[in-house]
């Protein structure tokens, strides 16, 4: 709970903050004593994800404290990567509007992931972005894809294996395919039912060639249904495991590296 912190000393804390249509999630990282704590807040469909934002600073006060550094994850299927060597960044809405539909009132930024070659091109709602920007100008921006590709490609050196990664949404299912630290595959389905992730999963899995005995599969973010999609996953892929913490990976990794 809030009544652990001591938010008198948020000024050395950081704040992550991840932008989901299913609701918002926020992590306050104390370097002190390298503790992470991790809230979640339901977003109310019937309203804008500015005006669930605005609501959320009203009633969680603590967010708007000051902090050491702010991060923002912005998750969805609005994403593009590219590789670095094409990149221009005086192009970035031309690229990124090649691969997307247009829409209106979006704000449209990147991330370089120098690890990876990779450059993660996504966007916002702008009035969403502005409120952000108004309660914490210092706030740095991040597709929530950046952020697992830097983390996946850090683990995916581990032994000689291929791996996919699967990052479940309530309305979408993330897969991140990897060998040796190389991206070979992003991409990202809107799906709701575990029948529909299974089948998104295992056709990428069938169409990237992946071994069933000797390859990996890491399942992390919404996982409420997990014992049945590693009990149907397990009977076609030997090895299926589930990363921790599933549901704040990505909230984890930014705090202790980003």
């Amino acid at each position: 709970m809030t009544e652990t912190i001591d938010f008198s000393k948020s000024e050395q804390y950081k704040l992550s903050i991840r932008i989901d249509a299913d609701g918002f999630s926020f992590a306050v990282f104390n370097p002190q004593n390298e503790k992470i704590s991790y809230f979640d807040r339901a977003t109310n469909e019937e309203l804008s994800l500015t005006a669930n934002m605005r609501q959320a600073f009203r009633e969680m006060e603590w967010l708007g404290h000051p902090f050491a550094a702010v991060n923002v994850l912005v998750a969805g299927q609005r994403f593009t990567p590219m590789p670095l060597d094409l990149f221009e960044d005086e192009q970035v809405e031309t690229l990124f509007y090649y691969n997307l539909p247009k829409q209106n009132n979006e704000w449209v930024h990147y991330n370089i992931m120098k690890r990876s070659n990779v450059v993660m091109l996504f966007g916002m709602d702008k009035s969403l972005h502005d409120l952000l920007c108004e309660q914490h100008p210092e706030g740095r921006f991040y597709a929530q894809a950046s952020v697992l590709v830097e983390e996946f490609a850090a683990r995916s050196y581990h032994n000689d294996s291929r791996k996919l990664y699967v990052y479940v949404h309530a309305g979408a299912v993330d897969l991140y395919a990897f060998d040796a630290g190389r991206v070979q595959l992003t991409n990202s389905f809107a799906c709701r039912q575990t029948a529909d992730r299974l089948y998104y999963m295992l056709y990428t899995w069938k169409q990237l060639g992946f071994d069933q005995e000797r390859d990996e599969l890491y399942l992390c973010g919404d996982l409420s249904d997990d014992d049945r999609l590693s009990a149907e996953l397990q009977q076609y892929i030997r090895q299926v495991y589930t990363l921790s913490p599933a549901h704040h990976l990505d909230l984890y990794a930014i705090s202790i590296c980003g």
